[in-house]
């Protein structure tokens, strides 16, 4: 590749030798000194890999790493890393490449780190515009990153046909790169709160292996995503569902999201399910064999000395996301100014306060027993107690700890009967 390099500059350099030495015959002035394939090729180099130089000198490659406060290192075209010596085959390849040709790259992310790969291929398609570039990739982060370009997925392969589909863009409220991913994972999918690290992912991973799972962050997002892939005409044949905490819902918000194919969790949020009967049972048996007293005195302080001392607190909460929620479903008249006001003071006087306390009040009043408590009681740190009984600090990761271990199953177990029996699970 390197000797094809130098040829191709030593031709350039001999037909800018002839143009001179026929304008001088004319009398004409010739051009500048152009840039060669060589200058094209440094270039390239130096933007992809900031604070290192290349130079050709006798058919021969020397990098050089220029530090500020350090000294210069210069070394061998051998000593290079492997992504040095792909990204300079690759940027040599590209430029001996006759003009006007179709360019087809075989999974570019191979060697290279992502930031470089994507930098490397930015450069190469600027210093050769004339040629057209296919990529065959399964790098969905640098097929997203091409914004402008056709993109075309492979639907299926049965051994001998292949069935290709290009994938539209226009009307799609999934973000690009998730949209790619869901159609290499080829997986049901399954939105969540949270982040990749959080305990929503990390739990449903482990229960749901037969979905893809997506942190989404807030619920507002979980519900937004799952409604937007159900729009996304291309994806109509993979399932998909939303699974988001109880929270302060009420059973009427709960029913009204779940036309949205999003449900529900049977505790008041995830940390919770760390914390049911049947767990505990388990886990205990892991650390305590045969001696079940600490899991009834980690229910009895989590209702008496938690619960019981903030339920007012909790009421309130509740009473607050009740009115947010019914607020958000107003539906005032657009027609005339007189009728956005008049529908809007209608429906101020449905909403009562006193009522929806009332209610409240009721739910919480009524929870009497361990299950019916994590059922609407919203406290992260309940685990605190389970860690002191079991003198298990980092509790949580514990248990996540053992979804890969001899214990997997029957925590599974445990967790289950307390997620929507709506997503079935294998």
């Amino acid at each position: 590749m390197l000797s094809a390099l130098i040829a191709r500059k030593n031709n350039e350099n001999d037909a800018f030798i002839n143009d001179c030495n026929e304008k001088e015959a004319q009398k004409q002035p010739h051009s500048h000194v152009p840039k060669t394939v060589i200058d094209t090729l440094k270039r390239i180099w130096q933007n992809v890999f900031p604070q290192r130089d290349i130079d050709f000198k006798d058919s021969k490659v020397t990098a050089t790493l220029t530090k500020k406060d350090s000294p210069t290192v210069s070394y061998k075209g051998n000593e290079m890393s492997d992504g040095e010596r792909v990204g300079l085959y690759l940027i040599a390849q590209c430029l001996c490449i006759p003009e006007n040709k179709t360019i087809i790259i075989d999974e570019p992310e191979i060697h290279l780190h992502r930031s470089i790969m994507n930098r490397l291929w930015t450069e190469i398609e600027n210093a050769r515009k004339d040629c057209f570039f296919i990529y065959i990739t399964h790098d969905t982060q640098f097929a997203a990153n091409h914004k402008h370009a056709d993109k075309i997925w492979v639907k299926s392969f049965d051994g001998t046909n292949w069935e290709l589909e290009r994938i539209a863009e226009e009307g799609i409220k999934l973000p690009e790169q998730l949209l790619l991913d869901i159609m290499g994972n080829r997986k049901k999918v399954l939105f969540v709160e949270g982040t990749a690290d959080s305990y929503d992912t990390k739990l449903y991973s482990e229960i749901y292996k037969d979905y893809y799972v997506v942190p989404c962050g807030g619920c507002t997002s979980v519900i937004a995503k799952t409604n937007a892939m159900k729009n996304t005409t291309q994806l109509h044949d993979i399932e998909c569902y939303g699974i988001i905490d109880r929270d302060y819902r009420s059973e009427h918000e709960i029913e009204a999201i779940k036309e949205h194919s999003v449900f529900t969790i049977n505790v008041a949020e995830v940390e919770n399910l760390f914390l049911v009967e049947e767990l505990l049972s388990v886990v205990n048996e892991i650390l305590f064999p045969n001696d079940n007293s600490r899991v009834d005195k980690i229910k009895r302080t989590i209702i008496d000395e938690r619960y019981k001392k903030q339920i007012n607190s909790q009421i309130c909460e509740a009473v607050v996301s009740e009115l947010k929620y019914q607020l958000s479903i107003i539906e005032i008249a657009k027609n005339n100014e007189e009728n956005a006001k008049q529908s809007l003071e209608t429906v101020y006087k449905l909403i009562s306060y006193d009522k929806i306390k009332g209610k409240v009040e009721q739910k919480f009043n009524a929870a009497n027993d361990y299950k019916q408590v994590l059922a609407v009681f919203n406290c992260k740190s309940l685990s605190c107690e389970v860690e002191k009984e079991f003198g298990k600090k980092e509790y949580k990761e514990f248990v996540v700890g053992q979804l890969f271990g001899d214990k997997a199953e029957e925590i599974k177990k445990a967790i289950v009967p307390y997620l929507p029996i709506e997503i079935q699970r294998t």
